[in-house]
C-alpha cells in the first residue's frame, strides 16, 4: 500500500472547497470517478459527463464505503445528511485536476509527457516498455489522455513509481495547456505536427501552438524537451529553446537514426548513433513510421539512463499496440490492422508499409473516412490519390461520405477503385471476393469502426 496519502489539508487546497463532516475523513491514496468499481476508502469524484452524471451515483459510492465525496455546490440538495465527508466545490472536474496536481507534487517519480498528431500512443507504449527495463513505470492506459484521464493516471502512481509516462491528447484549444499544467513534466516530447483535428485547429501552425504548451510547462520546471528535427514546424519553432535534445533521421542531431534494412513483411532494422556510440536494433514492429516512433522512444530512454544492452533486449520483446500498424500474417494474406484512427499523414505511413511488403504483389486498401478535418476534409481525402501507387496491382475500396472524393480522384488512374455508401455492401464485397496472396490494409477514423472489417477478414483467412 502506498505510503503517500491525500490528507484533509490537501483537500482544503482545492480552490473554493468547503468541507462537511471533516471529522469522518481518513487519509487515503485512492481516487475514483466510477461507483461501479470504487474501492473501499476511496475519494469519489462526482463528474458530470456526456451520458452520465456522477452525482446520481453518490449514494451508491457511499454504500461501498467511499471515505469522501467531491460534489458540485449546486448538487448538494439532500446529501448533507450522508454520513461521509463531503467536499463541496464549484466544479468537480476542475477539482479533480487540482487534486491531481497536488498528488503529482507528492510523487518522487520523474514525469515523461508526450503529445503529437501521429504515433503518440505507440510512442508512449514504446517509451514505457523501454524504461520498464530499468525503472518501476506507470503509464497512460487505453485512451485516458484527456482532462479526466490525465489526472486519473497521475493518481495511479504511488511512492514506488520511478517514472510516470503520460500521453496528452487534444482536439480543442486549451486542452494541452490544462493537462500539461497538471502533469508538470520533467521531460516532454511532441512526436510530430500533422493535419489531425483541423476541424478545431484550422492549420498546422495552430496545432503546434496548442501542443507546444507541453514544452513550455517543461522548460518552466527546468526539464528537458525532445525535439524531432525531421518535423519542419517543430524544428523551426524550437530553434531558440534551451535544454533540448534533438533526434531524427536527417541532418545533424544528438540522436541520429538510420534505416539499415526492411524485411519482406515490413519489419525494420535501424541504427541509432549518439555520443560516438551506435546501437543497431531489429524491430518486431512494422513500417518506417514505427522506426521513427522507436527512435523517439530510444532517445528518451537513453537520456534517462538506459544502456545499449537494455535497449536491444527490450526491442526484442516489442509488440505493436492493437489497431496501430499491426501486421497479421494469415493464411495466404498479410493483413494490416491500422483501424485505431486516421489522418492524412497516418494513411500515407500505412500505404508506405503496404508498398514495402514484398511477399505479395496484389494490394488491397479498405479505407474509411478521416474525421475531424473541417473544411479541408474533401481536399485532404482527394489528395490521398497521390499517396497510392498508380498501378494495376492496387484495389481501393472506400467507405464514407468523404472517401467518395478519393474514389473520384482514382477514376483516371490504373488503380481499381470501388466506393460503398453502406457498410453492408462492403461486407458483402469482402465475403464474395478472393483476396488470397494479397496485402490488405484496413484503415479509417475511430468513428468509422473499421475494426469490424478486420474481424471479417481474420475469420475468412484464419
Amino acid at each position: 500500500m502506498s505510503k503517500l496519502k491525500i490528507t484533509l489539508e490537501d483537500l482544503l487546497l482545492i480552490p473554493g472547497a468547503k468541507i462537511h463532516n471533516e471529522h469522518l475523513f481518513v487519509p487515503t491514496s485512492l481516487v475514483s470517478i466510477d461507483s461501479r468499481n470504487i474501492e473501499k476508502g476511496a475519494i469519489f469524484f462526482a463528474i458530470k459527463g456526456q451520458k452520465f452524471d456522477g452525482h446520481d451515483f453518490i449514494k451508491e459510492a457511499v454504500r461501498k464505503d467511499a471515505v469522501a465525496v467531491v460534489l458540485n455546490e449546486d448538487k448538494i440538495n439532500d446529501l448533507l445528511s450522508l454520513n461521509v465527508t463531503l467536499i463541496i466545490v464549484p466544479d468537480t472536474t476542475v477539482a479533480l485536476g487540482e487534486l491531481a496536481k497536488i498528488w503529482r507534487n507528492k510523487l518522487s517519480a520523474k514525469v515523461v509527457a508526450l503529445t503529437g498528431s501521429n504515433g503518440k500512443t505507440t510512442t508512449k507504449e514504446l517509451i514505457a516498455h523501454l524504461l520498464a527495463q530499468k525503472f518501476k513505470v506507470v503509464k497512460t492506459e487505453a485512451n485516458n489522455n484527456n482532462h479526466i484521464g490525465v489526472p486519473l493516471t497521475i493518481f495511479s502512481a504511488d511512492d514506488k513509481t520511478e517514472v510516470l509516462v503520460l500521453e496528452l491528447g487534444t482536439n480543442h484549444f486549451g486542452e494541452i495547456p490544462y493537462t500539461a499544467s497538471i502533469a508538470q513534466p520533467d521531460y516532454a516530447l511532441i512526436t510530430n505536427i500533422g493535419d489531425s483535428h483541423l476541424e478545431f485547429f484550422g492549420n498546422r501552425e495552430n496545432v503546434y501552438a496548442e501542443k507546444s504548451a507541453i514544452f513550455e510547462e517543461t522548460i518552466k520546471r527546468g526539464g528537458k524537451i525532445f525535439v524531432n528535427y525531421d518535423d519542419p514546424i517543430i524544428k523551426s519553432k524550437t530553434k531558440n529553446l534551451a535544454n533540448k535534445i534533438t533526434y531524427g533521421f536527417r541532418g545533424m542531431t544528438d540522436y541520429r537514426g538510420k534505416i539499415v534494412s526492411i524485411g519482406e513483411f515490413g519489419e525494420t532494422k535501424i541504427s541509432i548513433g549518439y555520443n560516438n556510440k551506435k546501437i543497431e536494433v531489429s524491430l518486431p514492429v512494422y513500417g518506417k513510421s514505427n522506426a521513427e516512433n522507436f527512435l523517439s522512444a530510444a532517445t528518451v530512454a537513453l537520456e534517462l539512463g538506459l544502456n545499449k544492452t537494455e535497449i536491444i533486449n527490450a526491442a526484442k520483446k516489442l509488440k505493436p499496440p492493437e489497431g496501430r500498424l499491426n501486421v497479421k500474417i494469415k493464411k495466404k494474406i498479410v493483413l494490416i490492422d491500422d483501424t485505431y484512427n486516421a489522418n492524412p499523414d497516418s494513411v500515407k505511413a500505412a500505404v508506405d508499409l503496404v508498398e514495402r511488403i514484398k511477399v505479395y504483389k496484389k494490394k488491397i486498401l479498405i479505407l474509411g473516412d478521416m474525421l475531424e478535418l473541417g473544411e479541408a476534409s474533401p481536399k485532404l481525402h482527394e489528395d490521398l490519390e497521390i499517396v497510392i501507387p498508380n498501378n494495376k496491382h492496387y484495389t481501393v475500396y472506400t467507405l464514407g461520405l468523404m472517401m467518395k472524393f478519393l474514389h473520384n480522384a482514382l477514376k483516371n488512374t490504373e488503380v481499381y477503385a470501388k466506393h460503398f455508401d453502406f457498410r453492408t455492401e462492403l461486407i458483402d464485397e469482402i465475403n464474395q471476393s478472393d483476396f488470397t496472396e494479397s496485402v490488405i490494409l484496413v484503415k479509417g477514423s475511430r468513428g468509422m469502426k473499421m475494426e469490424d472489417f478486420v474481424k471479417i477478414l481474420e475469420e475468412k483467412y484464419r
